[in-house]
C-alpha cells in the first residue's frame, strides 16, 4: 500500500530536520532512557507522514467507544465476575495475585469511595483500503477534513476535573502518582497544565511511592499527605507492573490509597478489569451479554474482538496450547502485564510454553496475531537513519468514565492516539521505545 504522500520526498533532509525541531518545540518529547538527564529532553519517535485509515473503520471504532466504556465499567464493578475470571490466574501470576488481594481487602471492608474514574483506550489494529490518496493533489480544506480533530489532552483532563468537582472540596488537590524516574515527562506536564487551564482552582501535585510514607487516612477516610494536604483525585502513572513497586511498603501505600475517599484513576478493580485474562473471558460466547443487553451494541463490540484463547487445563486450553505449538507464527502469547516488551511471538512461543508447568501456563492467554496490510512511511527516531519502510498502525480511542457499582455518572469521548511501528516489529509502545506517534489520514 502506498503512503499518503509519494515517497521519497523532495528536499527530504530539510523536511526531516524541520519536523524534528517542530516536535521538540511542541512537546513531542521525552527524557532519554539511554542518557537520562532531568534537564534535557529528546524528541519522541514519530512518523514523517500521516497514515492512511479507512474513514468508516475509524468512525466505527469511535462510535463503539461509548458502549465499550460502559462494558468495562460494569465488568470492573462485578465482583463475582472478576473473582471467577481471575481465580486460576492469581494462583500462578504473583502480580495479579497481589492486586486481587488488595482488591479483596477493600471490597470486604467497604470501599472508602464508591466512585471510580477510568481513562479508557480501546486499541484496534488498522489496515487501509480503497483509494491511494496523495496529499499534494488535495486542497487545503479537503486535507483538513481528512485529518480528524484530536481533543485527547482536553478530553482526558476534563475527566480528572470532573472527578475533582464531584469530590467537592476546593482545597483538595489532584495527585499524580508517578514513577521513581519519569521519562515521559512532556505528556504528564501537558496534562498538569491543561487541568489548571480548565480549572485554575485545582492544585496538581506529583508524588512518588517513596514520598508517601507519611500519608494517612482522616476520620472520614480522607487521604492526607504531609502538612495535612487532602487529596481529591489520585491519577496513577505508575503501579502497572511489578517493578514499579519497590517493596512491601509501596504495596501498603497502594492499599492506603484504595481505602481512602479519594477518587482513584484507576481504582484497583478497574486495573483488574483490564487484565488480559478478563479480556479473554469477555471474548467467550455469551459473556458480553451479561453486561450489555442491546443486541446491536453486543454485535458492534464483538466486531472489535480478535480471536483470544484461554490456556486453562481443560479441553479448550489444551486445544489452544497445541495450536500455539503447531503454528506459533499465527499467535502472540500474553502475560497479565501492561506496556511494551512483555509479549512472546513466533518461534519463542513453543520455547516459553515448554519451559512452563501445565499449571503455570494458565497465567497466560493466547491471541491470534493480527496481520494488517502495511503502508509506506518513514519513522523518525533519534540516532537512527531515516528510510522509507513498511509500517502498520494501531488506533486507540480514548474516553473517560465516572461511576459506581450502581450508577454511571458520565461517559465522555476523549480523542484518539495512533501508534505506528515497522511491519517487522512485534511490540508497539511509544514510551517503551517500540513505536512512533502518528496521525490518521482518513480515506
Amino acid at each position: 500500500m502506498k503512503s499518503a504522500i509519494q515517497l521519497p520526498l523532495k528536499d527530504e533532509k530539510e523536511i526531516i530536520d524541520k519536523a524534528k525541531d517542530w516536535a521538540v518545540m511542541h512537546g513531542v518529547g521525552m527524557r532519554s532512557r539511554q542518557n537520562f538527564d532531568e534537564d534535557s529532553i529528546v524528541f519522541a519517535p514519530f512518523t514523517l507522514l500521516p497514515s492512511l485509515i479507512k474513514k468508516e473503520n475509524f468512525q466505527e471504532v469511535v462510535m463503539t467507544q461509548r458502549v465499550m466504556s460502559e462494558l468495562m465499567h460494569r465488568v470492573a464493578h462485578d465482583h463475582d465476575f472478576l473473582e471467577s475470571s481471575l481465580r486460576k490466574t492469581v494462583e500462578y501470576d504473583s502480580f495479579t495475585k497481589k492486586l486481587f488481594e488488595l482488591y479483596t481487602t477493600v471490597y470486604n471492608e467497604g470501599f472508602g469511595q464508591e466512585l471510580s474514574l477510568a481513562v479508557l483506550r480501546n486499541d484496534v489494529m488498522m489496515s487501509p483500503s480503497g483509494p491511494k490518496y496523495v496529499l499534494r493533489e488535495i486542497g487545503r480544506d479537503a486535507l483538513t477534513e481528512k485529518l480528524p480533530d484530536n481533543p485527547a489532552l482536553e478530553g482526558v483532563c476534563a475527566g480528572i476535573v470532573h472527578a475533582w468537582d464531584i469530590y467537592n472540596k476546593k482545597t483538595a488537590v489532584v495527585m499524580f502518582l508517578v514513577e521513581e524516574t519519569t521519562y515521559n515527562i512532556c505528556d504528564q506536564r501537558f496534562m498538569e497544565f491543561e487541568i489548571r487551564r480548565q480549572q485554575p482552582l485545582i492544585r496538581v501535585i506529583r508524588r512518588k511511592f517513596s514520598e508517601l510514607s507519611t500519608a494517612k487516612l482522616g476520620p472520614k477516610k480522607q487521604l492526607f499527605l504531609k502538612d495535612d494536604l487532602e487529596v481529591a483525585v489520585v491519577y496513577m502513572r505508575t503501579g502497572y507492573s511489578p517493578n514499579q513497586y519497590r517493596d512491601e511498603g509501596d504495596w501498603e501505600t497502594r492499599l492506603l490509597i484504595e481505602r481512602s475517599s479519594a477518587i482513584k484513576c484507576p481504582s484497583v478493580q478497574y486495573q483488574l478489569a483490564g487484565t488480559k485474562k478478563v479480556q479473554q473471558v469477555l471474548a467467550t460466547p455469551g459473556t458480553v451479554e451479561r453486561f450489555i443487553t442491546n443486541a446491536e451494541d453486543v454485535k458492534n463490540i464483538r466486531n472489535l474482538f480478535t480471536e483470544i484463547y484461554s490456556l486453562d487445563l481443560d479441553a479448550g486450553g489444551d486445544l489452544a496450547y497445541n495450536l500455539a505449538l503447531k503454528n506459533p507464527e499465527d499467535f502472540v502469547l500474553k502475560p497479565q502485564r501492561e506496556g511494551g516488551g512483555n509479549n512472546t511471538y513466533g518461534s519463542d512461543i513453543p520455547n516459553l510454553l515448554n519451559s512452563m508447568t501445565p499449571e503455570e501456563r494458565q497465567s497466560m492467554i493466547l491471541m491470534k496475531l493480527i496481520k494488517p496490510v502495511p503502508i509506506k512511511n518513514m519513522i523518525i527516531q533519534r540516532g537512527q537513519p531515516c528510510a522509507v519502510s513498511d509500517v502498520i498502525s494501531e488506533l486507540g480511542i480514548f474516553s473517560y468514565v465516572i461511576g459506581s457499582a450502581s450508577d454511571i455518572v458520565a461517559v465522555k469521548p476523549a480523542g484518539h492516539m495512533l501508534r505506528t511501528k515497522l511491519a517487522t516489529s512485534t511490540e508497539g509502545g511509544v514510551a517503551s521505545g517500540y513505536g512512533a506517534l502518528d496521525s490518521p489520514f482518513l480515506v
